[in-house]
């Protein structure tokens, strides 16, 4: 099976206070490439999902037709572009992997319709941010396989079809809400993917580490899931930091000493939070005496801007259950209160 990009911003999360370059951001997608799961049996979590997939993908070889549209939605890094390349190999074809905001023209869509082969898998992540005129072009190009096109001009205009081969469209978003009913709607299949367990995430972090050759105990891999945010692509990413400290301070080995050692130092705390989400935590509870407070004010006294803090931050921490999203703003929980030691609001700086 062969996989196509079409678009160089679909590239992994980089940490979100550190300046990457060229070399580093090549190397962190050979990375992604190297650990990325090619079939459902190496893909952990999302078991449901996976059960799904796997009678549809059989029903639709016995019936020799392309697999229904399907439609991922859920918070960054839970693995919706790694599924979409594990489908296209499982139907045995090929994915062609782009994102809305490179489609910004109607050209940009029709090059990519019409050079579709049949059953091929097509990837749109970010989905929800395709323009009205390219969602246009979808429409018929999912429901018929057709492209409507005009040519000509004022009285010699006509209208087209072009038949283009049966194909399945995967979509990914961040914002299912945010999606055009027209469009949800022509979707087939449609799953959300849940944060993973910390037993889940320890199993994809000894996976990473056998893959790079990393030498790993079960009490160091548990470690860093504990404090992954439930998203494989951070454990990962922490695979590396960790080993980076494991090579300088104990012979290459990640135990459990290693790994506490080595996120401590990352400013990475038990529950994963790093200095901004801390930093959210201490803005709510010392400006706003714990909430509610407007998105739009959070985001002006953190210095980010609202679409980094909801999709970024909150849906981690709400899903932790140390903020809640309410109709006046966002607040603490008095779980956050209990975590942090914020009796009454009187705030233990150290704990910042």
């Amino acid at each position: 099976m062969a996989i196509i990009s079409d678009d160089e911003n679909n590239k992994p999360e980089k940490n979100r206070n550190e300046d990457t370059t060229a070399e580093e951001t090549n190397y962190d997608m050979s990375f992604e490439a190297n650990i990325r799961p090619k079939f459902f049996e190496d893909y952990i979590g999302q078991s449901a999902l996976k059960s799904t997939l796997k009678i549809s993908i059989e029903a639709a070889k016995k019936r020799e037709l392309p697999l229904d549209h399907i439609l991922f939605y859920g918070p960054p890094g839970l693995g919706k572009t790694t599924l979409a390349s594990v489908i296209a190999t499982e139907m045995d074809t090929n994915i062609k992997i782009t994102s809305a905001p490179a489609l910004e023209r109607p050209r940009d869509i029709i090059g990519i319709l019409m050079s579709l082969k049949a059953g091929d898998v097509l990837f749109i992540d970010e989905i929800h941010r395709l323009n009205k005129i390219s969602e246009e072009i979808l429409y018929p190009a999912m429901e018929d396989f057709y492209l409507d096109m005009t040519t000509g001009k004022s009285q010699s205009l006509k209208s087209i079809r072009i038949p283009i081969p049966k194909f399945t469209l995967v979509g990914a978003t961040t914002k299912a809400g945010s999606l055009s009913s027209p469009l949800r709607d022509r979707f087939g299949i449609i799953h959300r993917l849940e944060f993973y367990t910390e037993e889940e995430l320890a199993l994809v972090i000894k996976r990473t580490a056998k893959i790079l050759d990393i030498q790993i105990d079960e009490k160091g891999a548990t470690a860093i899931a504990k404090r992954s945010r439930g998203t494989p692509r951070i454990a990962n990413r922490l695979v590396k930091r960790v080993r980076d400290y494991a090579i300088v301070k104990s012979n290459g080995l990640i135990d459990e000493k290693t790994a506490n050692n080595a996120l401590d130092i990352l400013q990475i705390d038990k529950f994963g939070l790093d200095n901004t989400d801390r930093c959210l935590i201490k803005i709510i509870a010392e400006k706003y005496n714990g909430g509610p407070v407007g998105i739009e004010t959070l985001a002006t006294a953190l210095g980010e801007d609202v679409k980094t803090i909801e999709d970024v931050y909150e849906p981690y921490l709400v899903q932790k259950g140390f903020i809640q999203r309410t109709p006046r703003g966002r607040k603490l929980t008095p779980y956050a209160c209990n975590c942090f030691n914020l009796k009454n609001l009187d705030i233990q700086q150290s704990l910042f």
